[in-house]
């Protein structure tokens, strides 16, 4: 799964528009997608990191691409957010995607890493990504419900 060689060119996603209801786009990403994003992300990690030893995940997003991280590079997967602050230069925090850039902004100063980022968005710049995304369409991860709101509850 790790560095296969060449790294995977722009992922493809389904798209969907209701045009009657007037709702947005949504990009619907699927487990195949996310395994490639991660083994983008794990190469960066490697190439960029290398003194890595701890990955965090962010709730509720970076849960899961954290812990495939932690598995295929072999970093111990850290659950508290305190630890984190003490082990700051070995670690590297995880989420799912960087859009508003509220959410990363409270880690300003730490590694961190996303699967999608969405600069024309965002107002923070996560320090590596494994695709730019440069539309306006919500993206909805595996994990996620498909009736998932662009402003999940949790941030409101």
């Amino acid at each position: 799964m790790f560095m296969m060689g060449v790294r995977k060119k722009y992922l493809k996603m389904t798209k969907y528009y209701n045009h009657e209801l007037k709702i947005p786009d949504k990009i619907y990403i699927g487990w195949n997608e996310i395994e490639d994003l991660v083994d983008n992300m794990c190469h960066e990690i490697a190439k960029n990191f290398p003194d890595t030893k701890y990955v965090y995940g962010l709730e509720r997003g970076g849960l899961i691409p954290a812990v495939m991280v932690s598995h295929t590079l072999g970093l111990k997967y850290i659950s508290d957010i305190t630890e984190i602050n003490l082990l700051k230069d070995e670690s590297i925090i995880v989420d799912d995607i960087c859009d508003s850039g509220e959410t990363l902004k409270e880690f300003q100063g730490y590694n961190t890493a996303v699967l999608h980022y969405k600069p024309h968005t965002s107002s923070f710049i996560p320090n590596l990504y494994s695709n730019k995304h440069e539309g306006d369409e919500w993206i909805i991860y595996p994990w996620e419900r498909d009736d998932s709101e662009s402003i999940q509850d949790y941030l409101k």
